[in-house]
């Protein structure tokens, strides 16, 4: 059986996944491309975060890909001039909460970006400029707790404005534009 695989850059606002059945209108991956029928997510992204996912209709490859440690990049915008001391705070691991108990965080990746990435306009704007200044931050984790790197950067005194995940494993968003989809032979090469 022939598998069909995707690289697609999520917006902000649209839910990981193809089917919502409760009562709220929500905009869902098949309104962005005529996906093949099966097609899943690997893993998810928030609906208020955006960037990098991968789809595909083969399940195995979704465990493969899903059952290692394979690092995953975001860029976040965090509220507040990010230093130093909090990057080092996050690369030895924080506590966060975590289905009601305290969880430390596994060391990671993360640095400073002086530089504001070129992702253009979010759907929906962050705030202005008069509420106080704002940074970007990298962070690369290999562990995906849920909405862990918002909670981490929370932790260390920076909440997180906008989240936008960059690269998984060897697969990288490059200049893939919001909404877009990429059809790719396979992601075994790229882990």
């Amino acid at each position: 059986m022939t598998h069909s695989h995707f690289i697609i850059h999520k917006p902000y606002g649209y839910l990981s996944q193809f089917i919502y059945e409760l009562k709220r209108k929500k905009k869902l991956l098949g309104e962005l491309y005529d996906f093949p029928k099966g097609t899943m997510a690997i893993g998810r992204l928030d609906e208020d975060s955006e960037g990098l996912l991968l789809l595909t209709t083969d399940g195995m490859m979704s465990e493969i890909i899903r059952s290692r440690k394979v690092d995953k990049e975001y860029y976040v915008q965090v509220d507040g001039i990010i230093h130093q001391e909090a990057i080092d705070e996050l690369q030895k691991g924080v506590e966060i909460g975590f289905n009601g108990t305290k969880y430390i965080t596994k060391p990671c990746k993360a640095s400073m970006i002086n530089e504001v990435p070129a992702f253009g306009a979010r759907g929906k704007k962050i705030r202005d400029e008069r509420h106080g200044p704002t940074s970007w931050a990298s962070i690369t984790v290999n562990e995906g707790k849920f909405r862990q790197v918002r909670k981490m950067t929370a932790a260390v005194g920076f909440p997180t404005l906008r989240l936008v995940r960059v690269r998984i494993g060897n697969v990288h968003l490059h200049d893939l534009q919001a909404g877009e989809v990429k059809e790719v032979e396979n992601f075994q090469t790229e882990f």
